[in-house]
């Protein structure tokens, strides 16, 4: 069993049948369900991926979501903050909430589940030291 942070794209694209990638997510978070992988995500992932469903008044999705695969939401703290910062400096093309969910991904010793491409090449880095 792994520790397993989800990017807001992941879970966005999970709960959204009509996206482009929701097949893609769907296999992926798949596979760590059955594997009972222990699912995390920053609260700012949780903030980021909440928005649109409040817009429509379907945020009751996301948390039933949550609480069905049992997703701890991490907080972000000084020491995750000032990681994303590091992240950030040195990788000019991370934005920073994908610094933030990385951050906490590194903080939580979890791997990192994202269909950003350009996250998934920094986390790469960043686990090979």
């Amino acid at each position: 069993m792994a520790r397993v942070a989800l990017d807001a794209d992941v879970v966005i694209a999970f709960l959204d049948p009509s996206d482009a990638q929701h097949q893609h997510a769907v296999e992926l978070l798949r596979t760590h369900l059955a594997s009972g992988d222990d699912l995390l995500i920053a609260a700012t992932v949780y903030a980021e991926m909440i928005v649109r469903p409040l817009q429509h008044g379907t945020e009751g999705t996301v948390d039933k979501f949550l609480a069905a695969v049992g997703a701890d939401v991490a907080d972000v703290d000084r020491a995750v903050a000032r990681r994303a910062a590091q992240l950030r400096a040195r990788h000019r093309a991370l934005r920073l909430p994908d610094a933030l969910s990385l951050a906490t991904a590194l903080a939580r010793d979890a791997e990192l589940l994202t269909l950003d491409r350009t996250l998934q090449r920094v986390a790469d880095r960043e686990r090979q030291g």
